[in-house]
């Protein structure tokens, strides 16, 4: 595959997940590029108090490890839509594969209620062991309801809970091979996507123990005498288990590119398999059957092995299985490179241990975050290589220690594998996301909205949006503002700050403010009300007309229209060159072109507002601004609008000279003060109303409400509208 050909290639454009040691991706990533072995050491007294048999602790070969995932019995069940008691029931798998699964479209800028698209999901999960938790703690099984009890725990229905409390209308998939359960989901779902069957897929797996905390027995086969995770080392003995769950958010390369979104990397090609029987038993890993679906993958990528400069194995440590798999991806390297030790190789096991279900996806998010920060992050406790394996004469080495991921001819390329029990294999070749075109320049003011469903959420996405913003240019605060009103879900609770830099943003949003909450959405909270004519002046919408694309094509249009009408360009009226600027201001106060004028400015301004989703559920106008509202309510074509407007305005100039003022009375005190030839033309208030006459008329008025200390204003109008 050509860099450039993308076109059977998945883009990564949104990922999420909870691991030992690690709420969030970043965290992760912290964790791998330091070092960290987030793997948990209990006591005897954590352990008695979590019901672990008092004679086990004394048994030699009772490790007292594991992964432990934090706040597993932590959930927000009102913001999914869930009572106490269907969320008490539920499996914490299901429940923070649905907290993942939701923050991963947040982080791929998806609002599943308005994207026009069908997003699938395929996902998979470990057994539940909360099931068994359950009928020991309720008691007696009358209390749980069979059917409540079996959707809340049962792997078949994990994807389509996401499915349903997301809104999602693509493929629900539940994916089950073991170990390599979520690449396998996350195979299935690039397929699904290349096959047309979803735009957009949620990929991952999740596996939660209960109880945490408790440890195991080493009995010599694939777990570690110690609670430590040596892949490839000579000391190593097995691998130990850990919790935790992934998510990925996939699209078609090609959509991505065209959409501009955020991509983390790209998938060039993946391909899954079975070893079959041709192995020395069912759970024994084979070289054949790995070798295989890592050459198959190859050839799906379109890639030279050689370019592939690190590898996340399986990597579990066990004395049977690392030499097969080194074996088996040096046999597949080989066909195509005689090149040694170019290729760096690891395992994330190694920081938090074997996540069964969610294994597969932990490996491919820790190298999409390596190929982001082009950093490799080390593979934790290898001093000697294992004697069976020959990394010498191999295309690999173990990367032992955080080293910069140097470029080369291609793009930086990595590969994933994960295999399960029983032989079903995973394979999948990654390339960096390429260089994305910086988006183009944005307003000058941005606006960042923030909605939650409660107060608290509201103020801590305030803090943390804070943070994020402090140091960011002004282009990336306006990819953020988008984001943050296209790719997220609306609640109740609602906070926005205008802003022109990041330093400003950050602080507006750190001081708060009120907080807005939505009690009822109604479509006709939204009204536009049209001015008429007299408040005109040269340069109406200058800024707009400079900076906003869909305002200025608007009024082009509308002037190309008017110049068969009135015989001149209104935009040299609107937006005059400087010395033209004072013959500019004397055609405005004519009728025949104010009118238009107005016109124009009111309709650009209108379908700007649209085009930034305010629609109005209510349209009002004054005078000409009627016809502005009789054309965006679709009651008149633009065109045919234009015309009457120019005419109207033309005839209207044929009339005798007038003038109008603005006065601060009440209609009934306007009345007593004029007289025959003075006429009411709107009663625009309890104290504010306009009067029309001839202009000698209007000048005596004017100099009696002088006398009387009455406030007024004239108007910039050439006649006297809405009098006699």
């Amino acid at each position: 595959m050509k860099q450039e050909d993308y076109s059977n290639a998945v883009a990564i454009i949104g990922m999420a997940g909870r691991f030992p040691g690690a709420r969030d991706t970043q965290a992760f990533w912290q964790g791998l590029r330091d070092g960290v072995e987030s793997i948990s050491f209990f006591t005897d007294e954590m352990l008695l108090k979590n019901g672990t048999d008092p004679s086990w602790l004394k048994e030699p070969n009772y490790v007292k490890a594991r992964g432990v995932l934090e706040d597993i019995d932590l959930f927000d069940a009102e913001f999914f839509g869930m009572n106490p008691r269907e969320a008490s029931i539920t499996d914490p798998q299901h429940r923070i594969f649905l907290e993942c699964a939701c923050e991963a479209l947040d982080h791929a800028g998806c609002n599943p209620d308005t994207y026009e698209g069908l997003i699938a999901v395929f996902a998979g999960q470990s057994m539940s062991s909360y099931l068994v938790h359950l009928y020991l703690s309720a008691g007696n099984e009358e209390n749980l309801s069979p059917v409540e009890t079996m959707v809340g725990n049962d792997k078949d229905f994990l994807s389509s809970r996401i499915a349903y409390k997301l809104n999602l209308r693509g493929p629900a998939i539940t994916v089950q091979t073991s170990c390599s359960t979520s690449l396998d989901a996350i195979h299935l779902a690039s397929q699904s996507l290349l096959a047309g069957e979803c735009d957009l897929a949620l990929a991952g797996g999740v596996s939660v123990s209960v109880p945490q905390v408790r440890g195991y027995f080493y009995d010599g086969g694939i777990n570690s005498p110690d609670g430590h995770c040596r892949a490839f080392d000579a000391h190593a003995r097995g691998t130990i288990d850990g919790s935790g769950a992934g998510v990925v958010a996939l699209k078609r390369m090609p959509d991505a590119v065209r959409d501009r979104d955020h991509v983390l990397a790209v998938i060039l090609g993946s391909a899954i398999n079975n070893d079959g029987s041709r192995k020395v038993g069912y759970t024994a890993p084979s070289v054949e059957g790995q070798a295989r679906v890592i050459a198959d993958a190859l050839a799906v990528a379109g890639v030279d092995p050689s370019t592939i400069s690190y590898v996340e194995a399986h990597g579990t440590g066990t004395v049977l299985g690392d030499p097969i798999e080194v074996a088996a991806l040096t046999q597949a390297y080989r066909a195509r490179t005689d090149r040694r030790q170019y290729c760096a190789i690891g395992s994330v096991k190694t920081n938090i241990g074997h996540l069964d279900a969610a294994a597969g996806v932990a490996g491919l998010i820790k190298t999409v975050l390596a190929l982001r920060h082009r950093e490799l992050p080390p593979s934790l406790h290898y001093r000697e290589p294992n004697p069976k394996i020959d990394f010498a004469a191999s295309p690999f080495y173990v990367n032992a220690e955080l080293r910069e991921w140097a470029g080369g001819e291609t793009p930086r390329r990595a590969a994933v594998s994960s295999f399960g029990i029983g032989g079903t294999n995973a394979h999948a070749v990654l390339e960096e996301a390429p260089a994305r075109e910086a988006s183009g320049q944005s307003r000058e003011w941005q606006v960042l909205t923030l909605s939650a469903k409660s107060g608290r959420a509201l103020e801590q996405m305030r803090g943390e949006l804070s943070q994020r913003v402090a140091g960011v240019e002004a282009r990336e605060l306006a990819d953020i503002a988008y984001t943050l009103q296209v790719g997220r879900k609306s609640f109740p609770h609602r906070y926005s700050v205008v802003c022109r830099d990041g330093a400003q943003a950050s602080r507006l949003l750190a001081e708060g403010g009120e907080v807005k909450e939505v009690t009822e959405r109604r479509s006709d909270a939204v009204a536009f009300v049209f001015t008429g004519q007299g408040t005109q002046y040269v340069g109406m919408g200058a800024e707009l007309y400079e900076k906003e694309k869909v305002y200025r094509q608007l009024v082009d249009k509308c002037a190309q229209v008017l110049r068969g009408q009135i015989g001149y360009d209104i935009r040299e009226v609107l937006y005059p060159k400087a010395e033209k600027r004072e013959w500019a201001e004397a055609q405005l106060s004519e009728t025949r072109v104010t009118q238009p004028a107005i016109f124009v400015v009111e309709y650009a301004l209108a379908e700007l507002l649209r085009g930034w989703g305010l629609e109005p559920g209510a349209l009002i106008g004054h005078s000409v601004g009627e016809y502005v509202a009789a054309c965006v309510s679709g009651v008149m074509e633009l065109e045919e609008c234009l015309k009457v407007v120019a005419m109207r305005g033309e005839l209207m100039q044929r009339m005798k000279r007038g003038a109008m003022a603005a006065v601060m009375l009440s209609a009934e005190e306007l009345e007593e003060r004029i007289w025959e030839g003075l006429d009411i033309a709107a009663e625009n208030g309890a104290g504010l109303s306009v009067v029309a006459g001839r202009v000698e008329e209007i000048e005596e008025l004017e100099r009696r409400l002088e006398g009387e200390g009455v406030g007024y204003r004239r108007l910039r109008t050439s006649h006297a509208f809405h009098s006699w």
